[in-house]
């Protein structure tokens, strides 16, 4: 069975940086496409960036085009998402997925 463990939340100032984690077990990350999406209380939730299996191509949403950066790192089968510059409209429940199989979704929260 495929799981996906998110790590790396946590409090940060407006300004600031956290990168996250996500572990992927029963699967290698190579063979399948990983993204992150995010949900704000009230809002649904977003795709903001996803990594491909084969050629490691990255997508990013606009709102975090430039400040977010993934990257894979296939022997530990871990999706990591730099996020820098980061602001108040980023506090959210961060998620990693792949096809049907989420994350747990670890809390990021940017204070002003």
């Amino acid at each position: 069975e495929v799981q996906l463990v998110e790590s790396g939340g946590g409090l940060v100032r407006a300004g600031g940086s956290l990168r996250l984690s996500c572990a992927a077990s029963g699967t290698n990350r190579g063979d399948r496409a990983i993204g992150w999406f995010r949900q704000a209380p009230g809002k649904e939730r977003e795709e903001i960036s996803c990594i491909g299996s084969s050629d490691g191509s990255a997508y990013y949403a606009d709102s975090v085009k430039g400040r977010f950066t993934i990257s894979s790192d296939n022997a530990k089968n871990t999706v990591y998402l730099q996020m820098n510059s980061l602001k108040p409209e980023d506090t959210a429940v961060y998620y990693c997925q792949s096809h049907s199989y989420w994350g747990q979704g670890t809390q990021v929260t940017v204070s002003s």
